[in-house]
């Protein structure tokens, strides 16, 4: 299965698409969060739910959740409740996960699809 999960609204996401000539399937968290059988499976390949979370959504900081030390278990129920805290973009290539927009994630997606 080869999906990506994206902000349709992020020019990020929409530029790390372009530019790893995606043409599979993609879902706007947005629009249609993520769902927990799928963020399980990430989690066992990037071993916790923390690494999956973004920080530096705005959310984070206005609730209050930097300063509460979230568990394991309330980072899923945080990023199966609000999109924005799902660290994107999310991109599942056959068994293998790249998750963020970190160079280094996007230069290992390239070489995963081939893309010069």
């Amino acid at each position: 299965m080869n999906k990506a999960f994206i902000l349709s609204t992020c020019n990020t996401c929409q530029r790390i698409v372009d530019e790893v000539k995606w043409t599979d399937e993609i879902q706007d968290v947005k629009v249609k969060l993520i769902d927990s059988k799928t963020l399980t499976a990430l989690k066992k390949e990037h071993g916790s739910y923390e690494a999956l979370f973004n920080k530096r959504a705005t959310k984070y900081r206005s609730l209050g959740l930097k300063e509460q030390g979230l568990s394991e278990q309330e980072f899923k129920q945080w990023i199966l409740k609000e999109y924005t805290f799902l660290k994107r973009p999310v991109f599942i290539v056959g068994e293998k996960s790249f998750v963020g927009n970190a160079k280094k994630t996007v230069e290992a997606l390239k070489e995963e699809l081939g893309v010069k």
